[in-house]
């Protein structure tokens, strides 16, 4: 329907513009309104939201590169290992977990904690110990690996799993953003390619909804290099605060859902 792309670009150019300045594309935010708001099916809800994230990313990762944001190797490091995560997940996602039921407490596990860490970590943040800043090579490795599998069952590329992990390190968001971005522009392409050669081996609706996902990727598009560019400009403190209230009650609301 003509209302649902309408109203899934509005979606994607709000939640970018907020959750683009923490290093998160949206994609978490968006998921419970496009299950719940735009109807899209699930499983083929998750292959939506890599859509969103494939199409979006580009502008806030445009606009950290020419402010020289993405200079370094973190962001390399964490799509290295995302990459393989989120095509394991796509499979889990597709043969193991395909009932709204199921995905509805997943959900909700989800949420709930990154909701309440956000929260605890912008309120007692981390000391910038310079042994503390960035976790050692395996460490990075198995983060990035498990989270990778986390976002491609979820759809959500694993940036909001990985950013508020190494902020409680207490590593800048100035350096935190780009990267999380950048990895989970990254492993969207992959896991929505997955989830469209998965689609051709499963019965049910595993392929995205590709006019709703360019749609709401549109209006991230727009959103996020928006987000980018008011980032210096904007208060961290409660742009964290908000996000972690909003990631809380997102994951309430499933939980009384699934449970009801």
């Amino acid at each position: 329907m003509e209302w649902t792309i309408w109203a899934g670009f509005a979606a994607g150019l709000l939640i970018s513009t907020v959750t683009a300045p923490v290093g998160v594309s949206g994609a978490v935010f968006l998921l419970p309104v496009q299950l719940s708001v735009l109807g899209v099916p699930s499983p083929a809800v998750t292959p939506t939201n890599l859509l969103f994230n494939v199409v979006a990313g580009p502008g806030a990762l445009w606009r950290y590169r020419r402010d020289g944001a993405l200079r370094g190797g973190l962001a390399r490091r964490l799509a290295a290992w995302t990459l393989p995560g989120v095509i394991a997940g796509a499979a889990i996602r597709v043969f193991a977990l395909p009932g709204p039921a199921v995905f509805r407490i997943l959900v909700a596990a989800f949420l709930l904690p990154l909701g309440a860490w956000l929260c605890l970590c912008t309120l007692r943040p981390a000391r910038r110990r310079p042994d503390l800043v960035e976790p050692s090579a395996p460490a990075l490795a198995a983060l990035a690996l498990t989270v990778g599998v986390v976002g491609g069952i979820y759809g959500i590329g694993g940036g909001s799993l990985l950013g508020p992990v190494l902020a409680a390190r207490g590593m800048p968001m100035a350096r935190i953003a780009p990267a999380t971005l950048a990895a989970t522009f990254t492993t969207s392409v992959a896991g929505a390619t997955t989830y469209a050669l998965l689609a051709l081996a499963s019965p049910g609706p595993v392929a995205p909804d590709w006019w709703l996902g360019l749609a709401c990727g549109l209006g991230g598009l727009i959103g996020g290099y928006l987000g980018a560019r008011l980032q210096p400009h904007l208060p961290e403190t409660a742009l964290r605060l908000l996000l972690g209230a909003l990631a809380g009650a997102l994951g309430a609301v499933y939980a009384v859902q699934a449970l009801a």
